[in-house]
């Protein structure tokens, strides 16, 4: 399946339990590298009461992936991220286990950083897709998170 790089497996385990509600989903990030995540959401438990992936789930995955693409890509020491919006689509049920990938570019990380160091916090927009285990789309995602600095500890 996928490869979580030795650096950052402490930090993927942590962030599966850290959200008690999140961690009850089975969410399992499973490829992570510099700047990039795949994240898959399970069928089971997540199957609403007509056989299909619960909405609310999908939108975990969505939301959550804000929080381990943060993770992959920023100075968790200096700064920390929230979300601020989110819209989903649902295009088709999903009817096995869903997966998201998610990627920011050198660049955009640079620039996201450096706005958030001088300014104390930046948006940045992302587009996701969530596919099945047929890679069919079905979700659609636009979200805006924003990186923080954390309050400096020397004033």
């Amino acid at each position: 399946m996928g490869l979580i790089e030795e650096k950052y497996r402490d930090g993927a385990a942590f962030l599966e339990k850290a959200v008690r509600i999140i961690e009850q989903t089975g969410v399992k990030i499973v490829d992570l590298k510099e700047r990039y995540a795949k994240i898959l959401m399970p069928f089971a438990p997540n199957i609403n009461h007509i056989g299909t992936m619960y909405g609310g789930s999908l939108f975990i995955l969505a939301e959550f992936s804000g929080g381990v693409i943060y993770y992959a890509s920023f100075d968790y020491t200096r700064f920390y991220p929230i979300i601020k919006d989110v819209s989903i689509r649902y295009r088709r049920p999903a009817t096995t286990d869903v997966t998201l990938e998610v990627r920011l570019s050198p660049e955009e990380v640079e620039a996201i950083e450096d706005a958030a160091d001088k300014d104390g916090k930046k948006d940045w927009s992302m587009n996701l897709e969530l596919k099945d285990a047929h890679e069919e789309v079905c979700c659609v995602v636009q979200g805006t998170w924003q990186l923080r600095k954390f309050p400096d500890q020397n004033q």
